[in-house]
């Protein structure tokens, strides 16, 4: 079997308000090569937009990798470490029956990782991490854009 290709993904969401217009930043790097995306929404939250870097940054792929995939929110980490199983589990539902917030995006991030190997990674945010640090700006700047003129 093909060993599969390496490739690190950091991830971002930034929102101006929450919610309010926001934004999400994405850096791959694999091999020598690097890449930077970005995209916004005139309104939406903080987590929302964490949410579409994850899945925006896995979508990015061509092909099946090994992926290391930094992000500084709680949020998405405990979501996909600990309460996703339930979830799914109970159709969607939290422990107390309601609806799961962003379920939509957290099947589009199953969806997104499915074909891949992936590691997770918590950073701390805004604590000197070049690549949250490089996913932070373009998260920001989305959103600065998404604000319109």
């Amino acid at each position: 079997m093909t060993e599969l290709s390496h490739v690190e993904i950091a991830t971002d969401g930034a929102c101006k308000g929450n919610p309010g217009p926001g934004g999400w930043g994405v850096v791959i790097r694999h091999g020598g090569r690097e890449k930077e995306m970005s995209g916004g929404e005139p309104l939406t939250t903080n987590n929302r937009m964490e949410l579409r870097a994850a899945i925006e940054g896995l979508n990015a792929l061509k092909r099946p990798c090994r992926v290391t995939l930094s992000t500084d929110s709680r949020y998405v980490m405990e979501g996909l470490t600990k309460w996703i199983h339930g979830w799914r589990r109970n159709g969607w539902r939290t422990a107390d029956k309601k609806p799961v917030k962003n379920a939509e995006l957290w099947q589009a991030l199953i969806d997104a990782a499915a074909p891949h190997r992936v590691e997770w990674v918590w950073v701390k945010g805004h604590a000197g991490h070049p690549d949250n640090e490089r996913a932070d700006r373009l998260a920001s700047n989305a959103a600065d854009a998404a604000r319109g003129p």
